[in-house]
Formats: structure tokens, C-alpha cells, sequence
């Protein structure tokens, strides 16, 4: 922590990790001082993009300069790294998921608590400039009283396109842990948690067939669930019916809306940083696209990491927002999707993470 910049080191550096090295050379609290992966090469290609300097993993968590590291691994991964991270004493920004099972979370939650360090992890686009607006016509009562949404992210899957399909159909990914996690944040954001889930899931294919050109024709198990649909009762009284699926070649759903007592709001696509974002009320008589309120428009990764640095160098003063409580609820609330459609009951969410405080109006570029 050096001249009120925390110094940030990656571990991870796959295809996401250079929207993250973007994302922070736009932040005046974050300095990347070294970059990791089990694959050297790829550490290495990053290092010598981003002038930074590769390191292995133990070197990298040994570091002195180091205080938080981003956690870019794969998911099944995610809860042994960020582990490891805090037991060298370091600060952790994780990707999504926080872990693929409920209790390797909060062994990762339990830990930061004895050691008094910050857990944090994606999805962190509800800080950008679409939900941020959205928030504030939400809390600005531009719908009224909230009580009900519909929220679907819906398509045939990533095997004709992603080079390295066979993930998204195991154990810690599905449209579910990979694509959820940016729906379902995005509402506790607008609406604060989640009181239970009444849901049903099912899979379409037991095999699917990667049509990518890296894999063509490579046969890919099915492990999950792969078409979600449930109900989500909030503690506000709203209920938000949530649809999340890999079964699906086409729809006309909007991402997310929200209906209130005195009107509707669109929201823009979760997995984004912009709009657009349209409201319709009694007055207006039809949906218009409303100027956003907020900056941050662009890809902006590592805004999230940003948020944290300026929590741990105010001492605890600014609160973090994309918390690892935050996403240990969205965790369980993806868990009890599965459990409910198993048990055929309501499954009630037993964590209760306080609703993320919107950011204020006029931020300077680079600041939160």
C-alpha cells in the first residue's frame, strides 16, 4: 500500500483477465504490480502486455507489494485460490462464482473475518452506468412501490461459439453459475435480498455436440441443469419471476424489468456496464429511454476491486460494495434453485447481506 494505492496482483490470466488489466489503469487507487497462472506463458504474454511482471503463484502471494489479489481462475478453483490468498494475508477480489458450494464459501467468508481482511467478488456491472441509473429511478420512485420483475437470460448455449465449450455444461458452471450470478446480483442490488425460491430445473440434452471450429464435432457431457425457472420472494414484497437457460434458440423477453405501483422500468442486459434504460408511467403512456444517470459505460472490470480499495484505505469508512457476503447470498440463491425443483418446496435463504449502496451523482472519471 504505497502513495494511497493498493497494489493488486492477478492470478489467472486467461481470456477475461485483459478486460480486468483495462479496467484498473482507469482507477487511481488500483496498481497492478504482478500477474500470475499455472501456465507461465500466459503469465508472462500478460506481463509483457501490461507492463507488469510475471510471477508464479507462491511468488506472487509472497509478494510484499501485493495487498489484494484478483482471483481469475477457473471455478472449480476459485475457493482453494482466494484461501490461499487470505492465508498469505492478502485482500481478494473474486471471480464469479465466490466458490461452487455453499460451505467452500464460507470458508472463504469465515477466514477474511479472523484475519480482518476484504472479500469481494464479480459480478461488479451493477456498478456501471445502466443499473446505477436504474437504482436511482427505483429509489427516486419513478415505478412506485416494486412488487414484482421478470428477469431471462435465455440461449442455445456457448458450443458453437466459445473455443473451450466443455465447462459450461459442468459442475460449478450451466447458464445458472456462469450467467446468473449477473441477474441475480443485479436484482438484489435493486431490490436487496432474497427471503426464498420456489423453482424448477430441467436439461434438454444429456449431450450436446461443440459446432466451434476449435472443438467441431467433440460430444460434451451434460452434468446440470441447464434450463432454470423459478419465483424469488424478496423481503420487500416484491416477487420476480427468473428464467435462466441453455434450452432456448430464441425469445422476445426484455433482460430485466421491474413493476411497480405507479409505472415499469427496462433494464439493460446485467452482464453489461450501459443501457439502455426506459420507464413507462400512467403519464407517459409508453416506454421512454431515459438519460443515464452515471458514468462507467464501457467494460469496465476491476471497478469492483476499485470499489474495495477505497473501503480498505478508508478504514472501513466506505463500504464495500460487490462484498463477499453479497455474492455468498446470490451463491445460495442459485443453490436453492436446484434444491427447490428437487424437493418440490419453498427453500427459504438463510443469508440476509445488506442491499449494496448506489454510487453518488458526479464521479470524477477514475474515482469512486
Amino acid at each position: 500500500m504505497k502513495n494511497n494505492k493498493i497494489g493488486v496482483g492477478i492470478i489467472g490470466c486467461g481470456n477475461i483477465s485483459q478486460a480486468y488489466f483495462d479496467g484498473a489503469k482507469v482507477f487511481e487507487v488500483l496498481e497492478i504490480v504482478a500477474c500470475a497462472d499455472v501456465n507461465m506463458d500466459a503469465a508472462r504474454a500478460k506481463a509483457t502486455e501490461n507492463q507488469s511482471t510475471a510471477q508464479s503463484v507462491d511468488e506472487l502471494l509472497a509478494n510484499p507489494d501485493v495487498d489484494l489479489v484478483i482471483n481469475l481462475t477457473i471455478p472449480a478453483a476459485h475457493a482453494g485460490v482466494s484461501l490461499q490468498a487470505l492465508r498469505a494475508g492478502k485482500h481478494v477480489h473474486c471471480e464469479k462464482p465466490l466458490a461452487v458450494h455453499l460451505a467452500d464459501g464460507k470458508a472463504v467468508l469465515d477466514l477474511a473475518a479472523e484475519k480482518g481482511l476484504l472479500v469481494g467478488c464479480a459480478p461488479d456491472t451493477f456498478l456501471g452506468a445502466g443499473f446505477q441509473t436504474c437504482r436511482k429511478l427505483v429509489d427516486d420512485g419513478w415505478i412506485g412501490k416494486v412488487t414484482g420483475g421478470t428477469a431471462f437470460m435465455m440461449s442455445h448455449g456457448p458450443e458453437s461459439w466459445h473455443p473451450n465449450p466443455a465447462f459450461f455444461y459442468q459442475q460449478g458452471a450451466g447458464p445458472m453459475f456462469d450467467i446468473g450470478p449477473y441477474y441475480l446480483t443485479a436484482l438484489v442490488h435493486l431490490l436487496g435480498p432474497v427471503k426464498r425460491v420456489s423453482a424448477i430445473t430441467s436439461r434438454a440434452h444429456t449431450k450436446r455436440i461443440a459446432t466451434c471450429k476449435e472443438q467441431f464435432g467433440k460430444i460434451l457431457p451434460v452434468e446440470i441443469p441447464t434450463h432454470c425457472s423459478g419465483s424469488l420472494e424478496f423481503h420487500s414484497g416484491a416477487t420476480v419471476t427468473v428464467t435462466i437457460s441453455f434450452d432456448v434458440h430464441c425469445h422476445g423477453h426484455s433482460p430485466i424489468e421491474l413493476y411497480g405501483t405507479e409505472g415499469s422500468l427496462k433494464a439493460p442486459d446485467p452482464n453489461t456496464f450501459g443501457g439502455p434504460v426506459s420507464v413507462w408511467t400512467p403519464a407517459s403512456g409508453d416506454w421512454r429511454e431515459m438519460a443515464l444517470s452515471h458514468r462507467y459505460t464501457s467494460n469496465m472490470r476491476s471497478i469492483g476491486a476499485a470499489d474495495m480499495a477505497g473501503a480498505i484505505l478508508s478504514g472501513g469508512k466506505h463500504k464495500h460494495r460487490t462484498s463477499g457476503k453479497l455474492a455468498y447470498h446470490v451463491l445460495e440463491v442459485m443453490h436453492a434453485f436446484e434444491k427447490s425443483s428437487d424437493t418440490g418446496q419453498h427453500v427459504a435463504i438463510v443469508s440476509h447481506p445488506p442491499q449494496p449502496s448506489p454510487l453518488p451523482l458526479g464521479l470524477i472519471e477514475g474515482r469512486l
